[in-house]
């Protein structure tokens, strides 16, 4: 493997990833950070991976167990950590392809990748992962605002980003995150699973689909099964056994008053634990006029 002082960033653009927050997160991190008390980081929801990333390059924990339910998102961290010289032979195929068609030919190529990696989704296609991948991360670079999105049957629709020259192979960046991966562990499963390893010398990062705040801003449909109240109900019962169990528990979320400031689900729901409202931007909404400042609730039992 290449080593590279590059710091690492998530290889996908992420809707509700924490890169621009992590400014405003990192004051709100356990000291025990600094001491070295905390030997194994937590991240159930991991998504783009944003603070797994950055704290990985502030401190040395001796090891990371990273849980990713979507099964192509859970493909694409296995291939980086274990298999990235194909993946960038792939990748570097797929750019070069692309960069080289016109605009028509961009578009069609684009959704003849959709309709393969969606191949791949409906289980008739047999090729390697590395492949199905190269895909994921191919499709997150030219569609539409980077979202990653399925209906109801669970294939991705996001339709055509028409960028003029997407970088979709940065070489030098899916080094420095596969490096970073090798002292992980990565699961494909339930949050719950995470209890079963932690301790009191573990730090637990929670960052769940989000509450909408609105009828119209629910961006739940990363995943065909939603992510309703009674399963942030069900990550507060997890969050209070890791609690029990000593473990170091962060939690992010929407904040309800953005919206209606008599709605207090969050703070009903954590009034045991010590609840931050930081600023955020929504960045999503297809309508730029709509995007703007909100806040978000940081949960923390320390």
């Amino acid at each position: 493997m290449i080593t590279t002082t590059r710091q690492a960033r998530p290889f996908l653009k992420w809707a509700g990833g924490k890169g621009q927050l992590i400014n405003q997160i990192a004051p709100y991190l356990p000291p025990a950070f600094k001491a070295g008390r905390i030997k194994k980081y937590f991240e159930p929801f991991l998504g783009g991976g944003a603070l797994f990333f950055w704290l990985s390059e502030q401190y040395d924990f001796e090891s990371a167990y990273l849980y990713e339910i979507n099964p192509s998102v859970n493909i694409c961290y296995q291939v980086i950590q274990k298999n990235l010289g194909k993946l960038i032979k792939e990748l570097n195929g797929l750019e070069l392809e692309y960069l080289s068609a016109s605009e028509k030919g961009r578009e069609k190529l684009y959704y003849d990748k959709r309709e393969e990696f969606n191949a791949f989704l409906r289980r008739k296609a047999q090729n390697s992962i590395v492949r199905r991948a190269a895909l994921l991360v191919f499709l997150n670079k030219t569609c539409f605002n980077g979202l990653y999105r399925v209906n109801s049957q669970g294939e991705f629709n996001v339709p055509f980003g028409r960028y003029k020259n997407p970088t979709i192979c940065n070489e030098d960046n899916l080094y420095a995150v596969s490096e970073l991966l090798q002292k992980a562990e990565i699961y494909c499963g339930d949050f719950a699973e995470c209890i079963k390893n932690a301790d009191s010398e573990s730090f637990v990062y929670f960052d769940p689909p989000y509450r909408p705040i609105s009828v119209t801003a629910s961006f739940t449909s990363y995943s065909k099964d939603a992510f309703d109240d009674h399963e942030q109900k069900r990550l507060r019962k997890v969050y209070g056994d890791l609690d029990k169990k000593g473990a170091f528990v962060m939690l992010s979320n929407s904040d309800p008053k953005n919206n209606d400031p008599d709605d207090n689900f969050f703070d009903d729901l954590y009034h045991e634990y010590h609840i931050e409202r930081l600023n955020a931007t929504r960045l999503i909404n297809c309508n730029a006029e709509r995007r703007g400042s909100i806040t978000e609730i940081l949960v923390m039992n320390y």
